[in-house]
């Protein structure tokens, strides 16, 4: 799984970087997913090899302009680029009035249909072909929400050696496990078809979140995940000054979060445009950094516009070498 940073900025863009918009992708697949679409998304993905032919749908975490100012012109490049199949957008209702009267007010024709999706109606995930996708409800001071995508695994590799330690027979049984169906053996005992696939065949998870507050809301969905993308807007000492109801979320807060529920992989985003990229200079991105290392033990990353980064089939992040995987 493959994931672009198109923005990192929390609220403005900076030199350095622009505001919110991250594509996912599964390694083997030219189909991808954007979550986020901030003012100058679609300039941004000029600098990848993403194509909006292929763009199978975009999640919107919340209303506010440096996560959605952007759709408007990617819409109407996306049809221009003679695209006919539909798109889907999972969004808040709001995104889909603005959409609209965009679309109405502009004389914006679109060569394809859109699938609108309220996330706010949302009681279950939404399949895709290469994800399960389900929504979090988070802290904002508007409706936010994070994503979670869960891997569409199609073909598990059962692992043959545990089960003839477990002394399954060939045959019938394995053929059940292979389906992804629990089986139970003459002695009364329940095996789960998830507990005799190989590392590798099990289902990827990654959790992106919107502008959130309260890390805790993940608490449930973050079990499983191999990878969370959260925001980390500034450090500790800016939300104490801010007081009782920040909005946003310090280094502090996500990484003691994470490191509590065991997630092995944490990528910060959304840094406040107050934090320079010179370590000299006061506050500096390399503040959050810190702090965050402070009180997180797994895979840390700070975020860059553009930067790419793999998580592979057994779970660990790494980031990109010059772009390419």
């Amino acid at each position: 799984m493959k994931l672009t940073f198109l923005g990192t900025s929390s609220g403005v863009p900076t030199k350095t970087r622009n505001v919110s918009g991250l594509a996912l992708q599964k390694q083997s697949s030219k189909h991808w997913y954007l979550i986020d679409c901030g003012e100058g998304t679609q300039h941004q993905l000029l600098h990848t090899k993403l194509s909006l032919r292929y763009l199978t749908a975009i999640f919107i975490t919340h209303i506010h302009g440096d996560h959605c100012y952007g759709l408007p012109g990617l819409l109407a490049t996306t049809a221009m680029s003679d695209r006919s199949a539909p798109l889907t957008i999972v969004a808040p209702k709001g995104i889909h009035e603005f959409i609209n009267a965009v679309i109405k007010t502009s004389e914006l024709y679109l060569s394809y249909e859109l699938n609108f999706i309220d996330v706010n109606s949302l009681d279950s995930s939404i399949a895709f072909d290469e994800f399960k996708v389900s929504a979090i409800e988070l802290s904002h001071r508007v409706p936010s929400f994070g994503y979670s995508f869960t891997e569409v695994i199609t073909h598990r590799k059962l692992d043959t050696k545990l089960l003839e330690k477990l002394n399954i027979p060939r045959g019938i049984l394995w053929g059940k496990l292979q389906k992804g169906e629990s089986i139970e053996l003459d002695s009364g005992k329940t095996i789960s078809a998830t507990d005799c696939y190989l590392p590798e065949a099990m289902s990827r998870k990654i959790i992106i979140c919107g502008d959130n507050d309260d890390p805790s809301l993940l608490k449930g969905e973050s079990i499983s995940a191999n990878l969370i993308v959260h925001e980390s807007t500034y450090t500790q000492e800016k939300a104490q000054k801010i007081g009782s109801d920040p909005q946003h979320c310090s280094a502090k807060s996500i990484a003691m979060f994470a490191e509590s529920s065991k997630t092995a992989n944490l990528i910060l985003t959304h840094f406040s445009a107050r934090y320079q990229e010179d370590k000299n200079k006061t506050p500096s991105i390399f503040d959050i950094e810190s702090e965050a290392k402070n009180y997180y033990t797994g895979r840390l990353f700070l975020a860059n516009d553009l930067d790419m980064y793999h998580l592979d089939k057994i779970g660990v992040v790494s980031k990109t070498q010059g772009g390419e995987l």
